[in-house]
């Protein structure tokens, strides 16, 4: 089975442009690739990692990465799959989010000398001149269909700015400048990215008359149809101060019955034989699997070490067996407490567990918060400050544990 063939059998690959020529190129080893990355946050997350482990599946193939850290593309902001426009960022935080970045990537992917490359488009697109780039490449797009492009599709009854209008142009000139400097033939990416996508194999073809190819990777969406990934708080990130190791490997572990060998064989480097065993498996089976699909997405991540602390933590708190000593930890001090006591709603925000009190008193009510291995259902609960003095566990329905000491 070739690596074109894998990606398929892995449910991976959403569009191409060209079948027969990339999967020609790919499982020969004769791709120059890239995948861009936009700078929006110091750190990439779980939808940067389906694209990383992309790269690495193709770069393990013997084919080339040019991985792209968008310093240029970041002043515009990508429209594609966003109701509003994103915020502006500053150039220095453009710039340390591009180191962030950098420093992450290289965990997954082997740079070096005839491996892979890595770029950022402020070193060309911050140097364009307008109307230089205009003449150039402007004649070659055009308005009418770029208006008909997905990306642009649901942002047109809110309002499109001129300045998102551009981004089609900025990503298209990135490949082209890519393949006339390094010799890109290929350019992957999410599947919101199609649009952008052809605009660069289209401006390709009609400035130098070669051929390039795109293929788009299947969003991460779960069984409703919503992108996985994401958690009430935020995105699940790949920085361990953003995300911590167990609360990363506890993402994974509660997803849903219906999505987790789907998640398996889509991030995981797992053989496809031993993930096709696990299709017949049901009930507590699937336990198991979530098992796998946390400790090896955690160790890609986080490094074995790492996950395995996380699942200890994991089995502890599930009854399981395990080692607790492994379980996120957080530490009050005297000026928390307020008479020698401190209030259980103030606990769950001062832990990180709520945002608000007013979701710390939603939550009680409903029954979701447990301390001591007892439910609490009172929102002027207290505790003096001697219950910390021994373990004290902190639940939040079943999903996140937290140790407190002072």
């Amino acid at each position: 089975m070739g690596i074109y063939e894998e990606l398929q059998a892995r449910g991976l690959i959403a569009q191409v442009t060209d079948e027969k020529e990339i999967r020609d190129l790919i499982n020969g080893g004769g791709a120059r690739f890239y995948i861009g990355f936009d700078p929006t946050a110091d750190s990439l997350h779980c939808g940067h990692f389906m694209a990383l482990c992309l790269m690495k599946r193709l770069q393990m193939a013997g084919n080339k990465p040019v991985v792209l850290v968008g310093g240029g593309t970041g002043y515009i902001g990508d429209p594609s799959g966003r109701s509003d426009m994103r915020s502006m960022l500053t150039p220095e935080t453009i710039e340390h989010n591009c180191e962030c970045f950098k420093r992450q990537m290289e965990k997954f992917i082997e740079f070096g000398e005839d491996k892979a490359i890595l770029v950022n488009n402020a070193d060309w697109l911050l140097d364009l001149k307008y109307v230089d780039l205009l003449r150039e490449v402007g004649a070659c797009f055009s308005v009418n269909n770029m208006l008909r492009a997905e990306c642009y599709k649901q942002r047109m009854e809110k309002g499109l700015s001129f300045l998102e209008f551009n981004y089609m142009i900025m990503q298209s000139y990135d490949f082209y400048h890519l393949s006339e400097k390094y010799g890109c033939n290929m350019q992957f990416g999410g599947d919101d990215q199609w649009s952008n996508m052809l605009g660069g194999t289209e401006l390709i073809r009609k400035k130098t008359g070669k051929d390039a190819y795109a293929m788009t990777i299947t969003l991460l969406l779960n069984s409703e149809g919503k992108k996985m990934g994401k958690t009430q708080s935020g995105a699940v990130w790949l920085d361990p101060e953003k995300t911590s190791p167990f609360d990363f490997y506890q993402y994974w572990r509660n997803v849903g019955d219906a999505d987790v060998l789907k998640c398996i064989r889509m991030l995981t480097f797992l053989p496809l034989e031993e993930i096709d065993k696990m299709d017949s498996w049901e009930g507590s089976q699937l336990n198991r699997a979530k098992e796998i699909l946390a400790y090896e997405l955690t160790t890609l991540v986080h490094g074995k070490e790492e996950a395995d602390k996380a699942q200890e933590a994991a089995r502890a708190l599930f009854g399981g067996g395990g080692n607790n000593a492994n379980m996120p930890t957080f530490a009050l001090t005297d000026a928390d407490f307020t008479d020698g006591a401190i209030n259980i709603m103030d606990l769950l925000v001062k832990a990180g567990l709520c945002p608000s009190k007013g979701e710390a008193r939603r939550l009680i009510q409903q029954g979701g918060v447990s301390a001591k291995e007892a439910k609490v259902t009172d929102i002027a609960a207290t505790f003096p400050a001697s219950d910390f003095d021994s373990e004290f566990i902190l639940r939040k329905g079943k999903k996140v544990f937290i140790k407190i000491t002072k």
